[in-house]
């Protein structure tokens, strides 16, 4: 069975208290399986570096947008709900200290009665990790790789010795223990052949970003090889994906559609966002998270609504979706 998720927007005119509450209440009173946030810390003024997940390379959140941090507000929305999960999509784990990190997700985890799932990523913006002054930004990669070991092991061992490259863990208790076992599901982010061997290893899920269905069909297959040669069984690492999504009444305006987005961001009737959807989820994802990213509260609303009362009822039967 497919889980549906969704973004509160953390980011933005529409990252305020009574809209966090009111979208974490609405998602959960709509069924929804869980909610998800973005991360970053601080937006440079100054940008060279590609933003990955669109056709211009563009990151879309100025400079003096407010930008709520994503683990205070995870808090924040497993006080105002009491089913729905919630996670990061994704936490870029090099701007953290690894062992406060883990402490804080493991605080969540027990306040909320395990409701947390962990979505981890390498980062993008090189001009953010210097002035976090976190560990080099062409060394992401190993550096994710040892903080989700020194997760992981904080998580499940009362005792770690952990002799990283990057940062070394012995003789420490970091109590409590998250109250999912053996810990919070963890959702590997990132697009790349890289990103996906470390979610075969490590993680729980591959969460792919974005990625029209022609080019993840692919992807998938080469997660499943990589799971297999990892020495796991094909469950013990899925599929999550998440799209932009804009869901329209017949007649309703799809003239903001992005022209450069095909297959990332679906916009149209019921019908359509189905008929675009329908080759993902025929891959078999476990789930499939949604943001609509709009300045109106009223058109996130109405596309909220109408993801689970007319396009989901469409793709009942396809690939496990409910």
């Amino acid at each position: 069975m497919v889980k549906l998720g969704f973004q509160v927007l953390n980011a933005g005119p529409l990252a305020t208290r009574d809209h966090v509450i009111e979208t974490a209440r609405a998602a959960e009173a709509l069924g929804y399986d869980s909610l998800v946030v973005t991360d970053h810390i601080v937006i440079p003024r100054r940008i060279e570096s590609r933003y990955p997940y669109n056709a211009t390379g563009r990151l879309a959140v100025p400079a003096d947008a407010d930008y709520l941090e994503p683990i205070s507000m995870l808090c924040f929305v497993a006080g105002a709900t009491r089913r729905i999960r919630f996670g990061p999509s994704v936490l870029v784990l090099p701007y953290r200290n690894p062992v406060l990190t883990a402490k804080m997700l493991a605080t969540i985890d027990v306040l909320s009665g395990g409701r947390l799932f962990v979505g981890v990523g390498v980062g993008w913006l090189a001009e953010e990790f210097a002035a976090m002054a976190s560990p080099p930004f062409a060394e992401r990669g190993r550096v994710t790789d040892e903080w989700l070991e020194i997760l992981i092991r904080l998580w499940t061992e009362d005792n770690p010795v952990i002799d990283g490259k990057f940062y070394q863990v012995r003789e420490i208790g970091c109590s409590p223990k998250p109250v999912q076992k053996p810990h919070p599901p963890i959702f590997v982010g990132g697009n790349s052949r890289a990103a996906i061997r470390r979610a075969a290893r490590l993680g729980q899920s591959w969460h792919a970003f974005r990625i029209p269905a022609d080019e993840l069909r692919g992807l998938v297959a080469y997660l499943r090889e990589q799971v297999a040669a990892s020495g796991r069984k094909p469950d013990e690492c899925g599929l999550s994906v998440r799209y932009g999504v804009r869901v329209v009444g017949p007649g309703g305006d799809t003239a903001r559609r992005p022209p450069e987005e095909p297959g990332r961001v679906l916009v149209g009737t019921a019908a359509e966002v189905a008929e675009q959807l329908k080759p993902v989820i025929e891959l078999g994802p476990t789930h499939a998270i949604f943001d609509c990213r709009t300045g109106s509260y009223a058109e996130m609303n109405e596309t909220m609504e109408r993801l689970t009362a007319e396009v989901w009822p469409l793709l009942a039967g396809v690939g496990g979706a409910r």
